[in-house]
């Protein structure tokens, strides 16, 4: 099997290192005719695609299966696609350098709704024909998961198969299945339905039919055949600490964007933030243990030689054994071998300056909180569950132990905003200029700094507010104005999204099959990169969306009612539609859902699972 070479090219091209491969712990496998072959896909960059840790995992797990190689494949930058297609050259994959068309499975992971058209990008280099009943008995099968999978039906005619929930054994019972499939002479149409039926948390879009209401709305979503399920349940690992957990990491030879040990200590979250599609999508929560964590921690610093250790979940100071965690980490690493500490996911409620200021021992940085909404009734419509005293109590011991730097993250447009909501986020960002004021003998210093972030509310499926319309383009706009206008001090940063990029996020989050149709068109058209501002080109969108007669407002602007019906609603995600309805309407009420940890909120999730954290 013939390698793609592209010695020649390298000098011609922006960081070569983003395609030679060879990093320290990559897998090099021997390849025979019983080898099943697995692209892992990411739909960006190197640089980005490197810093996902859930394709280390996968990555890992894959390649501790004999006959599995599983290399990986990343979008190429602008210059090196140009190279590509100039010279004729196919997508390849980092490891081998083989053309994807020569793999078993090209599988693309669902981070962000804006990565579809590289994905058609990607596989067109390939010469992998786009959509799925296109691809003959010899092309790979395109299998998706990732967060976006639970609604992945504006791709759903580019993909064969889609895994819903989390992967880790998913994953090496489709590798079982395949490798009986490959014996058994059986057509790819015949190894789809079997996954279908066999597996949990397997979807194939082409085994369901969509109708949709004379007013464009959908009205049914059904199976094409007997026997697999109406509806598909997710996949949830109901153990991490027995579950598989790489014990190296792929050690890239260029700066990525998160440079450093990853260490994966819970999934989910037990808060109930009414926008945030994680904290649904991931529950129950489950811990890993502090011993196994030790475990895993040690062999990973030993196989990588980083200096700098973050542990990730969606809220990090959530954690049960997190001062145990994190003492062992500042004694073993931090003071032996001077390995620094990062703690993303801070929050408010429950900070520990005085943590914080050993973390920050070995390296000194900025403070990150994301209190979401400036007032007080906002905050308890989207049931954050924080106080503006609590941003006083944790900017006061902050600002008392030496921080000058803090970050403030916001989200605009919530449902029921006013104008009065948005002079919170300023009356916040000048009272925590106050408040370093008065420890400071009045004086704010040269290098103090408050960093305000704003996003744009995206409704997303399988939260409560999926219901609700978005705020228009020009509405962004102005509320963004408005900010910029009041944030104006030399001490504060004001950095907001695009809010163009918001809008068709959130029509792909709540996009039905039609649209797979239209990102055809918008590729065909040249857009790829749309979630970069830089490469964005929505000119070109609203011609896709126009010349098939689809509206975008129709998906981003107009709100549902409880009883249509929701191009997701054949996934089951564990958490039932009455609790989403019943947490919309405490919204409307303002009224708070209290954490999960105090008592079951009635969810739906199975939370037998999770060893009493729920």
């Amino acid at each position: 099997m013939e390698r793609v070479e592209i010695n020649d090219i390298l000098l011609k091209v922006e960081k070569p290192a983003r395609y030679t491969g060879n990093e320290i712990n990559v897998y090099k496998k021997e390849i025979d005719e019983k080898t099943i072959r697995f692209a892992f896909a990411f739909p960006d960059i190197y640089e980005v695609g490197m810093s996902f840790m859930g394709m280390q995992i996968l990555y890992n797990l894959l390649n501790n299966i004999d006959d599995v190689y599983c290399e990986r494949v990343f979008a190429p930058a602008s210059d090196m696609e140009s190279v590509m297609r100039e010279k004729n050259l196919p997508l390849f994959a980092l490891e081998s350098r083989h053309p994807l068309k020569n793999f078993d499975f090209v599988g693309f992971t669902l981070q962000y709704e804006l990565s579809y058209t590289n994905i058609l990008n990607m596989l067109d280099l390939s010469g992998i024909p786009l959509y799925a009943n296109d691809r003959s008995e010899e092309d790979p099968f395109v299998i998706v998961g990732g967060p976006c999978v639970y609604n992945m039906e504006p791709i759903a005619d580019f993909v064969d198969i889609a895994t819903i929930g989390e992967g880790e054994e998913v994953m090496a019972e489709l590798m079982d299945s395949y490798r009986a499939w490959k014996k058994s002479g059986k057509s790819k149409r015949d190894f789809l339905v079997q996954i279908a039926r066999d597996i949990e948390g397997v979807y194939i879009p082409s085994l369901y039919d969509c109708k949709y209401n004379e007013d464009g709305t959908l009205k049914e979503v059904s199976p094409n055949i007997e026997g697999v399920p109406a509806k598909i349940k997710k996949r949830i690992i109901k153990d991490l600490d027995s579950v598989y957990y790489q014990d190296r990491l792929i050690v890239p030879y260029i700066d990525i964007v998160h440079d450093r040990i990853m260490l994966e200590i819970f999934r989910g979250c037990t808060r109930g933030c009414r926008f945030c599609q994680a904290g649904m999508l991931y529950r129950p929560i489950r811990e890993r243990s502090v011993e196994k964590l030790k475990q895993h921690l040690a062999k990973i610093v030993k196989s990588t030689g980083y200096e700098e250790i973050s542990l990730s979940s969606l809220s990090t100071s959530d954690y049960s054994g997190l001062e145990e965690l994190t003492m062992h980490i500042l004694k073993e690493y931090s003071e032996k071998e001077k390995i620094s500490l990062s703690l993303p996911s801070l929050r408010l409620d429950n900070f520990s300056a005085e943590l914080a200021q050993k973390i920050q021992e070995v390296r000194k940085s900025g403070l990150t909180f994301a209190p979401e909404a400036g007032t007080q009734r906002l905050r308890d419509v989207i049931n954050k569950g924080i106080t503006e005293e609590d941003l006083e109590n944790a900017m006061t011991k902050a600002f008392g132990m030496g921080w000058s730097n803090v970050k403030l993250y916001f989200m605009m447009s919530l449902p029921t905003e006013t104008y009065e909501d948005l002079d919170g986020i300023g009356d916040l960002a000048y009272k925590v200029l106050d408040i370093y004021r008065d420890l400071n003998d009045g004086k704010l210093g040269r290098n103090f700094n408050v960093t305000v972030s704003t996003s744009s509310f995206v409704p997303k499926p399988f939260t409560p507010f999926q219901w609700e319309p978005q705020n228009t383009v020009e509405e962004l706009r102005e509320k963004q104005r408005y900010l910029v206008q009041m944030l104006k001090n030399k001490n504060i940063s004001y950095k907001y999204h695009e809010s163009k990029t918001s809008f068709l996020e959130a029509v792909m989050a709540r996009g039905d099959r039609r649209l797979s149709k239209v990102i055809h068109d918008a590729f065909k058209k040249g857009c790829t990169f749309d979630g970069w501002d830089e490469k964005f080109q929505f000119d070109l969108w609203k011609e896709a969306f126009e010349e098939n007669d689809m509206s975008m407002e129709f998906y981003a602007h107009r709100r549902r009612s409880y009883d249509e019906l929701f191009p997701w609603d054949h996934i089951d995600a564990g958490v039932s539609k009455k609790f989403l309805i019943d947490e919309n309407e405490k919204a409307k009420n303002e009224q708070l859902t209290p954490d999960c940890r105090g008592g079951c909120r009635g969810c739906g999730i199975n939370t037998d699972i999770a060893r009493g954290l729920c």
